[in-house]
């Protein structure tokens, strides 16, 4: 117990701090701050996964570059097997508190915030709110995006990129436009393209890039070698479609979701679809010109 001329101070200070309360103070709680955005290393896939969406985060790609050889005829004759029912679906990553209680709305600030906010002309301000919440839900309903719960993932992202540049996506003239057909990879808003002169032939198409410890190269490349029905020497998986254009890095489909939170070892992964159409479209010796950083690497 303490007594004395200490305990007398301390009741001093006491008395004086809550003489300087205002009336009803007591029961005020400071403003709780707005919660900062979710890392994306920290989220899971919004929905269980099942035989056709086997969640692997990565797709293990050819490093080196292949051994080029021509294909017999009876070997690209053989179109690449197409993809099970649901492989591509959209399927966003949310905050593992949020997948484990199925909320309906979330109340977390997702990694792309203010880029949806934008797109949707909300306040852009990177706070998640119960306004924005509805607003994002609305659109991941209408875009197909499951699970609906208005998180701003990387696939509502990815969505909402692909929505911007499907009418022009070369309208910050990023791509060089020439006389010869060029493939246009936009690192960035992790979108690609063929174009000739300033016409839009292909595109855009949503890819996955590199990861940062093996980023696609930026600069310009070249198609040197197509091989419709490549499998990886070093991981001995499939590469359907795939079209080289600077080492071991090539254009080429996945048989796995596309929308992942961890990039590629180095190609452009695409769909089977679009790979297909990007096969069709270009040429060797067609150009290929890459720019830009994939977001979160």
């Amino acid at each position: 117990m303490i007594s004395g001329p200490v305990a007398s101070r301390g009741l001093a200070v006491l008395l004086t701090a809550a003489a300087l309360l205002p009336v009803g103070a007591a029961a005020a709680l400071p403003a709780r701050p707005a919660p900062a955005p979710v890392p994306e290393s920290e989220l899971v896939p919004g929905v269980p996964p099942g035989p056709h969406q086997p969640w692997q985060i990565d797709t293990p790609d050819q490093v080196l570059a292949p051994h080029v050889y021509r294909p017999s005829a009876a070997e690209d004759a053989v179109e690449p097997k197409g993809a099970p029912d649901g492989t591509y679906d959209l399927i966003e990553w949310v905050p593992l508190a949020d997948a484990a209680a199925r909320v309906t709305c979330t109340r977390s600030t997702g990694p792309y915030q203010r880029a949806v906010e934008r797109y949707l002309k909300l306040k852009v301000d990177g706070k998640q709110s119960a306004a924005d919440c509805k607003a994002i839900q609305a659109f991941q309903k209408k875009e197909n995006i499951k699970p609906a719960i208005g998180f701003a993932g990387p696939v509502t992202w990815a969505r909402v990129m692909w929505l911007s540049a499907r009418k022009n996506p070369n309208a910050a003239k990023k791509c060089p436009e020439t006389d010869a057909r060029v493939a246009c990879v936009d690192l960035d808003r992790q979108l690609t393209w063929v174009q000739k002169g300033p016409k839009v032939v292909l595109g855009p198409l949503t890819m996955r890039s590199g990861r940062k410890a093996y980023p696609t190269r930026t600069g310009w490349h070249t198609v040197y070698w197509k091989h419709k029905n490549h499998v990886s020497t070093l991981y001995n998986t499939p590469m359907p479609y795939a079209q080289f254009f600077d080492g071991g890095q090539a254009f080429h489909a996945v048989y796995g979701t596309i929308h992942t939170t961890v990039g590629s070892m180095g190609c452009v992964n695409l769909t089977v679809r679009d790979a297909r159409k990007l096969w069709d479209v270009l040429k060797k010796g067609d150009r290929v010109y890459v720019w830009g950083r994939r977001p979160g690497s």
